[in-house]
């Protein structure tokens, strides 16, 4: 500060204190809950009746729902050989999986789920046969689906709908020539929709670190859920080990044709040899020792030709049982005694949640738009 004449003179970079203005002071929005408890209250029967109509339209809402029973099945194949080291169980830790990548197969758990999608192993399910728990039906797993599953009331109304949104839907020309039954190569209309009903029942999932395999089913009847949860299974082993063994048993097969012709030529053979010796008895002649000594020799080879087949029949029969995968089962199929959808509870609880909720709000709104 400098003095002259007796006054003070600010320097000019000497900073003035700035003052606030009132707009430039932020507003904090206070909400007034004894107001809010004050406009619910004055409003609670509306609130009470539309949370109480909600609560009954609910009720009568997932009563029309059918009940659906879930049942599932867990296995584990068995380890392919591809070692337990410890860069394969740090990859599993991580999700992958390379067991399945150094395996000679080219089917792996992995790619089990597809096999679920595929026409042809869906319509294997067609023929199971089925049966209510309260035993009022016995029939095949496609004739339940397509005339004695429940509904709800507004379902044919949407099938309908349906029907008049989606385009024509393709038809199997008279001449074309089709597989009695169910052809997995040619489904009709109303066949790929009950294959499609099949696959959002059954469903096949793989633990990629474990390669523990889970076979869920959802049905409306407990003991049918749980006869399609084993049968499901027991097509999934089967298949797996007709792949697996599939090579071996075509050597099986191939060893045993050439055994047969094999042991007729080896026959034939024995006959030869018995019948000249028989019609040349105390030969002197070299040629007829030499003919007997060469049909000798031939019969001969032709059994050793016979027994190294025999061993390779053998050895094929061992690779068989080498090749065929051992499956444990860690959790069988059981008839469930609970139903796992709709929740009803929970869907009614939320509802009335929900209703109270938007009343309120509705209210609150009414109320300020009023002020």
């Amino acid at each position: 500060m400098e003095k002259t004449d007796g006054k003070m003179i600010g320097n000019d970079n000497q900073k003035k204190p700035v003052v606030a203005n009132d707009n430039d002071m932020v507003r904090v929005a206070v909400i007034d809950l004894k107001k809010v408890f004050r406009v619910l209250f004055g409003n609670k029967m509306t609130i009470i009746i539309s949370s109480f109509a909600t609560f009954v339209l609910s009720s009568l809402l997932i009563v029309c729902v059918p009940r659906q029973y879930t049942s599932q099945v867990m296995l584990a194949p068995e380890d392919d050989g591809s070692g337990g080291s410890s860069l394969s169980d740090l990859a599993s830790s991580f999700g992958f999986d390379l067991g399945s990548m150094k395996s000679s197969d080219a089917i792996y758990p992995l790619l089990y789920p597809d096999l679920f999608n595929s026409n042809d192993f869906v319509v294997e399910l067609f023929g199971v046969e089925v049966a209510k728990l309260d035993g009022s039906l016995r029939t095949s797993y496609l004739d339940y689906l397509m005339h004695y599953q429940k509904h709800t009331p507004w379902q044919p109304v949407l099938s309908k709908v349906k029907k008049l949104l989606r385009p024509k839907p393709r038809e199997i020309p008279d001449g074309m020539k089709r597989k009695e039954g169910v052809d997995p190569f040619m489904l009709t209309y109303n066949e790929d929709m009950i294959a499609k009903k099949v696959r959002e029942n059954i469903k096949c999932t793989v633990d990629k670190r474990t390669n523990v395999i889970t076979i869920s089913v959802i049905d409306q009847d407990p003991l049918i859920c749980a006869t399609l949860a084993d049968s499901a299974r027991f097509r999934l082993q089967n298949f797996i080990t007709q792949y697996r063994t599939s090579k071996a048993r075509a050597d099986y097969e191939y060893y045993m044709k050439l055994t047969e012709g094999a042991k007729l030529d080896y026959e034939e053979s024995v006959k030869a040899y018995s019948a000249y010796c028989d019609s040349h008895k105390g030969m002197v002649l070299q040629a007829d020792i030499s003919r007997r000594d060469e049909l000798e020799s031939e019969k001969d080879a032709k059994f050793n030709a016979l027994t190294v087949l025999n061993s390779q029949i053998q050895t094929a029969k061992a690779r068989i049982q080498e090749r065929t995968p051992a499956f444990t089962i860690l959790q069988n199929a059981s008839v469930p005694v609970k139903p796992s959808k709709p929740k009803r509870m929970i869907f009614v609880c939320f509802m009335t949640f929900l209703a109270f909720m938007c009343s309120s709000i509705i209210v609150l709104i009414k109320d300020m738009a009023d002020d």
